[in-house]
C-alpha cells in the first residue's frame, strides 16, 4: 500500500522506528493515508520533504484502533496525560493496549483533531462528543512502524522537497483546518452536552 511521510529535514540513512516519545502512538516511524496531513506538519521548515512510501505489511503483527475511547486514552497515555494516575488499573490497561505490535494503525490526531482531542483531555468535551467529532471530521489513518522489522518493509517511492510557495500554502491550510476543528467541536459539544463522561470522570472512575 502507498502511504506518506513528512520530514523536517529529510531522512538520512535507513528508516528507523524513532520519533519523539510524546507522539500519538509513542516512538516509531509515522506514515499517513492522507498526503495533506504530513504536509501541514512539516511546512514550517525550509528543508521539509514529503515522501511517498510503498509498505508491505504481510506477516507483521498489526494492531488497529477503532475511533473510540480506547483510541483517545491510548493517545492520552502516550502524550503523558495519564501520569497522574500511573498506579491505577486504567493506566496499566491502556499502557498495554498495543503490546507486541510491529505496526499500529488508527485515526490521525491531525490539525483538525488536535483541537478536539485537547478539549477532551481538558474536560470541555465528553467521550461521546469526542467520538462524534471523529466521525464528523472524517480524518484519515496513520500507520506507525514500531519495530525494525516493520521499518524494513518500508520502501521510498518518491522524495520531494517542498518549495517556499508550497510551504506557505500548506501553512495556511493548517490554520484553516484548526479553525474548522474548533467550529465542529463547538457544534458537537452543544449537541452532546449531557451525553457521556468527561476525561476526569473516566480516569477517576474506570478502576474505582
Amino acid at each position: 500500500m502507498l502511504l506518506y511521510h513528512g520530514s523536517k529535514h529529510g531522512i538520512e540513512g535507513d528508516i528507523k522506528p524513532l520519533s519523539r516519545d510524546r507522539c500519538d502512538f509513542g516512538s516509531g516511524f509515522y506514515m499517513g493515508t492522507d498526503v495533506l496531513q504530513p504536509l501541514t506538519l512539516v511546512c514550517g521548515y525550509e528543508d521539509a520533504h514529503i515522501y511517498t512510501l510503498d509498505v508491505d505489511m504481510s506477516g507483521l503483527s498489526v494492531i488497529r484502533f477503532d475511533s473510540d475511547l480506547d483510541w483517545a486514552l491510548y493517545i492520552a497515555y502516550n502524550r503523558g496525560r495519564l501520569e497522574h494516575v500511573r498506579d491505577s488499573k486504567l493506566y496499566h490497561r491502556v499502557s498495554h493496549l498495543a503490546d507486541g505490535a510491529d505496526v499500529i494503525v488508527g485515526s490521525i490526531a491531525n490539525d483538525r483533531m488536535f483541537v478536539v482531542f485537547d478539549r477532551f483531555v481538558t474536560g470541555q468535551l465528553t467521550d461521546t462528543a469526542l467520538v462524534a467529532c471523529l466521525s464528523a471530521l472524517n480524518i484519515g489513518d496513520q500507520y506507525v512502524a514500531k519495530t525494525e522489522l516493520a521499518c524494513c518493509r518500508v520502501r521510498v517511492v518518491e522524495d520531494r522537497c517542498l518549495s517556499e510557495a508550497e510551504r506557505a500554502e500548506f501553512a495556511a491550510m493548517s490554520f484553516e483546518n484548526r479553525k474548522l476543528g474548533v467550529s465542529i467541536a463547538d457544534r458537537i459539544a452543544r449537541q452532546h452536552r449531557r451525553d457521556g463522561r468527561y476525561f476526569d470522570e473516566i480516569v477517576g472512575g474506570e478502576d474505582a
